[in-house]
């Protein structure tokens, strides 16, 4: 076994990262977070949960994948925000986006302490973006 593959190997499960992540936010945001994860699965229960970009300045990102990324979990001091890698080809008749308006790819949910969720609409969002996955996926 070479170095790397050890090293992945130890590597803690993603769901265990995720579950690690939402247990260091003991306020509002761990359970938004907790809740939009919850809701992705309930949308997708074929989803992929991943954890990436983990680096020395930051313990890493919950990713949400089917046929390619669908969304991330990211906390701030202030939200949760939930980006959808390809949100910008995505119909949001519901209006939920609201971060990250200005990019040709990606579109987010940034979410505050108080703000309840249209789960109606962003199951939907999330069946979209995988639809959307699935239709330019390369099998």
């Amino acid at each position: 076994m070479t170095a790397k593959a050890s090293k992945t190997h130890k590597a803690k499960a993603p769901s265990k990262q995720i579950n690690a992540r939402i247990e260091a936010l003991p306020d509002w945001r761990g359970q938004m977070l907790n809740r939009i994860r919850a809701l992705v699965k309930d949308a997708d229960p074929d989803v992929v949960e991943e954890w990436k970009w983990a680096k020395p300045t930051s313990p890493g990102v919950p990713v949400w994948s089917h046929d390619g990324i669908l969304s991330t979990g990211e906390t701030y001091k202030n939200s949760v925000k939930m980006t959808f890698a390809r949100g910008a080809a995505l119909n949001d008749p519901a209006g939920l986006f609201n971060a990250s308006l200005e990019g040709s790819t990606r579109r987010a949910i940034d979410f505050h302490e108080g703000d309840s969720i249209d789960e109606k609409a962003l199951k939907l969002l999330i069946r979209a973006a995988v639809a959307l996955n699935k239709s330019t996926a390369r099998h």
